[in-house]
């Protein structure tokens, strides 16, 4: 029989698919279709302090090879989400981690503190793509040092493995990986959405009402492929993989260059059954190949050809 468990540091998930932030609410969006504790993880939209009301409307828009959007992290804010969403996920045995931003670093490390002792959480994912409102407008996700003292602070005061979230948009991945693995992440997730844009050419005018947003779907494969191989090559904590995951063979690419696992999306947005559809393609993939174990796969990459 095949192992389809994956080890994320300290975590250990049933198989290596996840919900990633923002596509699945608070972790019921898909409860119609399947039980979300069948995936190895569920990570729940991007939580703030305070309700957030997000961008006006319109904010999500096709691309040729993806999605752009610019939903402006809405949310319920913590009170509501630990009074009315954690509560659900907690009865159906769901692997929950919370996706935390700020727009100053007190913010992340207050979060933290005050899940710390939630029960039904498996752990935090930091969602640096934030802007610092204390520095500019500089998104921390783009600065080193602040990837380290956020981190370092949120470690410092949360007993939860710490997932940092990082994007290859403007930066070396890499290098803000290091800064994490240096503060003390249990994990890094790669990537993030990258920033485009579209217009309505007939209208002429921009086709979100930001101007700008994130750009997901089949489109970041490739970046975000090449930024999970040389993030694994560059540090000894655990690298989750997310971008473009369209497929079960799309997946199995990113856990043969290293990653542990695999955030989906965009995909479950088009198709809510898909991230199940991988779980077994994955499964059927492997046992043709006669692989005992998802270990075994993990980072078995032939670098020489």
């Amino acid at each position: 029989m095949l192992n389809l468990s994956a080890r994320v540091g300290s975590l250990v998930l049933k198989n290596p698919i996840i919900l990633a932030s923002g596509t699945c609410g608070y972790g019921e969006a898909y409860k119609d279709f399947y039980a979300p504790q069948r995936l190895g993880a569920v990570v729940t939209k991007g939580i703030s302090l305070k309700p957030r009301a997000g961008n006006p409307p319109p904010r999500i828009y096709e691309t040729p090879a993806g999605m752009l959007n610019s939903i402006g992290l809405e949310n319920i804010g913590l009170k509501k989400f630990v009074s009315e969403k954690l509560p659900w996920l907690i009865r159906h045995r769901v692997q929950v981690v919370v996706n935390i931003f700020g727009e100053q670093e007190d913010e992340y490390v207050e979060l933290a503190k005050r899940l710390d002792g939630e029960p039904g959480i498996a752990g935090l994912e930091l969602n640096l793509s934030c802007p610092n409102v204390q520095k500019g407008g500089i998104e921390f996700g783009r600065d080193r040092a602040a990837v380290e003292s956020i981190t370092s602070r949120v470690k410092a005061v949360s007993r939860l493995p710490v997932w940092v979230k990082l994007s290859a948009n403007r930066c070396d991945p890499v290098v803000l990986a290091q800064a994490a693995a240096s503060a003390g992440a249990d994990a890094v997730v790669l990537g993030n959405t990258l920033r485009g844009m579209a217009v309505e050419l007939d209208k002429k005018r921009p086709a979100l009402a930001s101007v700008t947003g994130g750009l997901s779907g089949p489109a970041l494969k490739p970046v975000a492929l090449a930024a999970v191989h040389d993030t694994v090559c560059a540090v000894k904590i655990p690298v989750v993989a997310c971008g473009g995951v369209f497929s079960g063979r799309d997946a199995l690419e990113f856990l043969l260059v290293g990653a542990r696992a695999v955030e989906v999306g965009t995909a479950a947005l088009v198709n809510p059954l898909a991230p199940m559809t991988m779980v077994e393609e994955i499964k059927n993939y492997l046992t043709g190949l006669k692989v005992k174990s998802l270990d075994e796969w993990v980072g078995s990459l032939n670098r020489n050809g």
